[in-house]
């Protein structure tokens, strides 16, 4: 995921790309909440327009990262693209069943699992503690979810989606995190999000769904979801982790569901519910212990 050769002094402050990417990300359920395509569309040109964006810089470099990369590395990075592409489409779905604010907040819990897999499949330590906090986080996605569910049986579906597309994108994480370090930026990226693509446009072929015609409002919401949301804000994040701790991106990217709620209020007129803000700052309270003491801990 990081580049290995670059310099450790970089051009750009690592702490100023992480606002920057946390502010980029955030408008990813705004955008699309605003598009009319199915969500499997939406997800598809996401990660293709994004691919073909990156596309340039690996060819500037002959593919350099590609080609250092072991059969081993090729196929851990496709299988990461294949977790990405499940957790946009399982994502982007919840949107049209439930708010924002229940689906951006339940999503954030990802970094709970990122540990659970760790100690599952890397046999890492958890502390009792982080376990609390954790706890304490996925307590506050259910007290969401009952809210919903008494809302409607839509409402709780696409909380259980958003819950689902959390796991998914764990996935993602953490093979992420062990190819860090080892493989190129450029490399990483252009096997990941390239699965990705190839993944969401031959299930699109299979599925039967049309690949157009689309409102121009649509196509520029798909190019503002690889351009922002993808380019500046995850793989910024992938740059970042070179130069500074997982964690302080981890609790960095907390920020993104209070962005991406108050551009649902702005722009949506949903403002969130008093059971959706309980919820949500249990989610918070749980994420804030859960990452300063596994930071503590991997230190």
């Amino acid at each position: 995921m990081s580049i290995t050769n670059e310099s450790p002094r970089p051009l750009i402050n690592p702490y100023l790309a992480v606002l920057v990417g946390v502010f980029a990300v955030s408008f990813s359920a705004l955008f699309v909440r605003l598009a009319t395509a199915p969500p499997l569309i939406i997800a598809t040109y996401r990660l293709l327009f994004t691919f073909l964006i990156l596309l340039p810089v690996a060819m500037a470099g002959g593919f350099r990262g590609v080609r250092g990369m072991t059969r081993r590395q090729v196929g851990l990075a496709a299988a990461s693209g294949l977790f990405l592409a499940l957790h946009f489409v399982t994502w982007f779905t919840s949107l049209l069943y439930t708010s924002v604010a229940s689906s951006v907040v339940i999503v954030t819990t990802q970094p709970v699992f990122v540990v659970i897999g760790s100690w599952l499949f890397f046999r890492e330590r958890i502390s009792r503690l982080a376990m609390f906090g954790g706890l304490l986080a996925l307590s506050g996605s259910f007290v969401i979810g009952a809210g919903d569910f008494q809302i409607g049986m839509g409402a709780f579906v696409g909380d259980l989606l958003a819950l689902a597309a959390a796991i998914l994108v764990s996935g993602y994480l953490l093979i992420g995190r062990r190819l860090r370090g080892s493989v190129e930026l450029s490399g990483y990226t252009f096997v990941t999000y390239g699965m990705s693509s190839l993944a969401l446009v031959a299930t699109s072929l299979v599925a039967k769904v049309p690949f157009y015609p689309y409102s121009s409002r649509d196509w520029l919401l798909f190019l503002a979801l690889a351009a922002v949301c993808t380019v500046l804000g995850h793989t910024v994040f992938n740059w970042v982790l070179r130069y500074i701790p997982a964690s302080v991106v981890s609790v960095s990217i907390l920020g993104e569901p209070i962005g991406a709620i108050i551009w649902a209020a702005v722009f949506l007129g949903e403002n969130p519910t008093p059971r959706q803000l309980a919820g949500g700052a249990l989610i918070f309270a749980g994420l804030a212990i859960f990452t300063r003491v596994s930071a503590r801990h991997s230190s």
